[in-house]
């Protein structure tokens, strides 16, 4: 069994982790540095410090060190050391350099009796150092308590009387290899969650068309804007109550987080509530702004809202807008052109008491209704400033009917081309549903 070498009290560089211990057997002239050569030692290790296998030891052992020589990396490197003789100390050497922890499962813990809980000293240090991978250091043959300690979160544990150098360097390795995966896997795990949970709110933003026994066809694309997921303001639906009018409704939520997101579900579920209610036109839109200034975060956040009601035939419809743009309509032999907008509503949430006209349209006995969210319309168009706009958007719903474009791949190409005439993904959530009805 190796013979326990002292603590190196002598070099302070060792302590502060900035330097390796020297060989004793070295005359004291090499054990110090003259002041010239010492930058060029710690600027050398600094380099090395991010590839570098560091350990802190956290032992009370006044006579000697459970640290052995020759402690190498799987590189031979050796691994730089740094002891403390108490929790203080460690806290104070504990940097984000450090690699791994050799705890003395017999240190004492400050506040606290030695039969309050055997491995208090090891859950002080799991708390302090949650990112670190931990060794547990115990007397020989203490495999139980070894054991526990490695249930309770440390990487492993080693018996105090059987350490040699090429133990605990193959030990802290394996541990810190081992806290490596652990943190891989749980963020993994949270990451599974995170996609659960975004799968669920998509649910909520894109939900299942209540269209049973209408005759009229339903497409939609949802696309929110870069860097955000599935996460995004834009909401729609589509339902159709007894009496067989269909209703649909597009809207968008000021802001682009999960509060806005979660905003626009809300709206989106009390829109469905109050139309199969029976509820429509000023009636609704007065209840949907109550659920919005109860449940917004912020009193300056407002939601634009579009809802259409298309009688039983087919041939007319109810318009309702807030803030929102006028939907689309294409007829065969004509241009396809915006909905008429001059009695435009406030959007929701910005005028107490505000009132929102229904506008009655003729439909026609063949035609296709396409709602959008301003996504659509407020990309730009090559590198200037120029924007879309709905000129351009109908301009070009225009010419890809023309190409016999129609339900979901009219909405994937009219997607599609906004984003290559913005020259990539566009800032905004994109949201835009069609309803087509056929003679």
């Amino acid at each position: 069994m190796p013979v326990p070498i002292p603590r190196q009290r002598a070099i302070p560089a060792v302590e502060s982790g900035q330097a390796p211990a020297a060989p004793q057997d070295e005359p004291s002239a090499k054990d110090e540095p003259s002041k010239k050569e010492a930058p060029r030692k710690e600027a050398t290790v600094d380099n090395n410090a991010a590839t570098q296998l560091s350990l802190l030891v956290i032992e009370d052992d006044p006579g000697g060190s459970t640290v052995v020589p020759e402690l190498v990396d799987s590189a031979g490197k050796p691994i730089r050391v740094r002891t403390a003789r108490n929790l203080t100390e460690a806290e104070r050497l504990l940097t984000d350099d450090v690699h791994c922890i050799l705890l003395d499962l017999a240190l004492p813990t400050p506040g606290r009796s030695p039969d309050d809980d055997e491995l208090a000293v090891l859950r002080h240090v799991l708390e302090l150092a949650p990112r670190h991978a931990v060794l547990a250091l115990t007397a020989s043959g203490d495999a139980e308590r070894g054991t526990e300690a490695v249930r309770v979160g440390a990487q492993d544990y080693l018996f105090r009387d059987e350490l040699d150098g090429r133990l605990l360097s193959r030990a802290i390795r394996y541990a810190v290899e081992r806290k490596r995966s652990d943190t891989a896997e749980r963020r993994l795990a949270e990451g599974r969650v995170r996609a659960q949970e975004n799968r669920r709110l998509e649910r909520g933003l894109l939900p299942t068309p209540l269209l049973e026994g209408s005759s009229l066809r339903f497409a939609a694309r949802y696309r929110p804007g870069r860097s955000r997921a599935l996460l995004g303001g834009d909401f729609y639906d589509v339902v159709r109550t007894p009496d067989g009018t269909v209703h649909a409704m597009i809207g968008d939520v000021c802001g682009h987080g999960p509060d806005e997101a979660a905003l626009g579900v809300e709206l989106r579920i009390a829109w469905r509530a109050l139309t199969l209610a029976g509820l429509c036109g000023d009636e609704l839109l007065g209840t949907l702004q109550e659920v919005l200034e109860h449940e917004r975060s912020d009193d300056e956040i407002f939601a634009t809202l579009c809802t259409v009601d298309i009688a039983p035939d087919g041939r007319r419809a109810g318009l309702c807008l807030a803030g929102h743009p006028s939907p689309l309509v294409a007829r065969p032999g004509r241009p396809a052109r915006l909905l008429p907008y001059d009695n435009n509503g406030p959007a929701l949430g910005l005028l107490p008491g505000a009132r929102w006209p229904r506008m009655q349209v003729e439909l026609g006995a063949e035609w296709s209704l396409m709602l959008y969210t301003d996504g659509l319309i407020e990309g730009r168009v090559g590198e200037g400033r120029e924007r879309l706009g709905q000129d351009g958007m109908v301009s070009m719903i225009r010419r890809q009917l023309s190409e016999g474009l129609r339900g979901e791949a009219l909405l994937r190409a009219a997607v599609n081309e906004v984003r290559t005439l913005n020259g990539g993904e566009l800032a905004d959530d994109v949201a835009v549903l069609l309803l087509d009805r056929e003679s």
